[in-house]
């Protein structure tokens, strides 16, 4: 008579532990330090430009102030002004633009609009991030770029934004022009090679901003 066999025990198989993946970083956990980082550039790049301005005392003599002999004359003031106060007429301007946008609200909301839309999707847009989706489908950097900038030049040429853009720039200019005609510059101090090597203010200030991108 043959043995017995004996029993078989039952086994489990335990499954080996597989360690959890590590978070992978996504755009929007880097837009916070590049519009940190954004914010500060334009802080920075203010002040530098702010520093470069005359007083303001020197701007509003009215004992400096007299009738241009000829438009020769004119030109020359205008010129010798420019140079002098180009940061001060800079500022008028701006004014000049905010006043203006401040007083249309719907143009002022249009413009923040589009401001956004350009710091989202391209200004403080990580170099790494994954393409824009939409749509059902995917955009490029370069189609991005393209509707950013039809979506600009459509607000600013084909809506009443533009016309009040264009109507404040010209009414600052205007005030400038007068101001730097009528304002005899004898008594300026014009260190032009100082101020030719600065640049232009506007442009620096810029591209200081947004770190060359644009």
């Amino acid at each position: 008579m043959a043995a017995a066999s004996p029993p078989i025990l039952p086994t489990t198989v335990v499954p080996a532990a597989t360690p959890s993946p590590s978070p992978i970083p996504t755009a929007d956990d880097a837009n916070p330090a590049a519009a940190r980082a954004f914010l500060s550039r334009l802080l920075e790049s203010a002040k530098r430009a702010l520093s470069g301005a005359r007083p303001w005392s020197e701007l509003a003599d009215r004992s400096a102030l007299s009738r241009p002999d000829t438009v020769a004359d004119a030109t020359s003031r205008l010129r010798k002004n420019l140079a002098y106060f180009r940061v001060n007429y800079a500022a008028v301007v701006a004014l000049s633009l905010a006043a203006a946008l401040l007083a249309h609200p719907f143009s002022l909301a249009a413009l923040l609009a589009l401001l956004a839309a350009w710091c989202l999707l391209y200004i403080l847009r990580p170099a790494d991030a994954p393409p824009l989706a939409a749509f059902g489908r995917t955009f490029s950097d370069r189609e991005v770029l393209g509707g950013l900038i039809a979506s600009s030049a459509f607000v600013v040429f084909l809506t009443s934004v533009g016309s009040l853009i264009f109507s404040a720039l010209a009414l600052g200019a205007a005030v400038v022009c007068a101001h730097g005609a009528f304002r005899v510059p004898e008594d300026l101090f014009l260190d032009e090679p100082a101020d030719q090597a600065a640049g232009n203010p506007l442009l620096n200030f810029i591209a200081g901003a947004t770190g060359g991108r644009v």
